[in-house]
């Protein structure tokens, strides 16, 4: 029986990348998806890039990214596989390669238990260019949920996982149920099932 649902966020509960809503504002926008599309397929490491990523956002000014950040858009089906997943008592929990300005928002309209996310630094009010936080390299998910299956004594065959990119292949590692969400190949390659149509509503065919 499942006690833990992990999800990533970004092109998964939420419709799109925060840091590309981010930088198209900023005006930065192709240099920004450019680098978040092969490091989503695992083409760069996850580090790297983020960081070279946050640092073309540097001056950008942090009421705008709050302003952003607020109204995300939820990707099809979140609200409703999420209240499913509460009505059954399983935790649910979001790993975030984006950050907690994005993912404290969307929990307040989503209702998910707790968000684990970076940090976009800041300094009177400006973006410094620089992130820091809890989920920053390519296998921070996973030793993340291992922590988490410890705290909760959860095992994982009581644990599923939701994602699309190269990142969510750590978490997978440690769950019994893997869902690749209009994925990239390489992790599908990882994934127990693969969910082609952008609606996650689909995975309660599977649960």
């Amino acid at each position: 029986m499942i006690k833990l649902c992990v999800f990533d966020f970004d092109s998964t509960l939420m419709d799109g990348e925060t840091i590309d809503f981010l930088a198209s504002d900023y005006g930065v926008g192709d240099e920004v998806k450019a680098i978040t599309k092969r490091a989503m397929a695992g083409e760069l490491d996850f580090y790297e890039s983020l960081t070279h990523r946050v640092a073309l956002l540097k001056g950008m000014p942090l009421s705008r990214v709050k302003e952003i950040c607020s109204d995300l858009p939820e990707m099809n089906g979140a609200r409703e596989l999420i209240l499913n997943l509460k009505e059954r008592g399983i935790k649910v929990v979001v790993f975030s390669g984006g950050f907690k300005t994005g993912t404290n928002a969307m929990q307040e309209r989503l209702g998910f238990d707790i968000n684990f996310a970076n940090i976009l630094h800041h300094k009177d009010g400006i973006l410094s260019g620089s992130v820091g936080g809890e989920m920053m390299f390519d296998f921070s998910k996973g030793e993340m949920l291992l922590r988490l299956q410890k705290i909760l004594d959860i095992s994982q065959s009581e644990t599923m996982c939701v994602g699309d990119g190269a990142n969510d292949i750590s978490m997978f590692k440690h769950s019994r149920l893997n869902f690749a969400f209009c994925a990239n190949e390489i992790l599908k390659k990882q994934a127990t099932y693969c969910i082609e149509k952008k609606d996650l509503r689909e995975i309660l065919k599977y649960i």
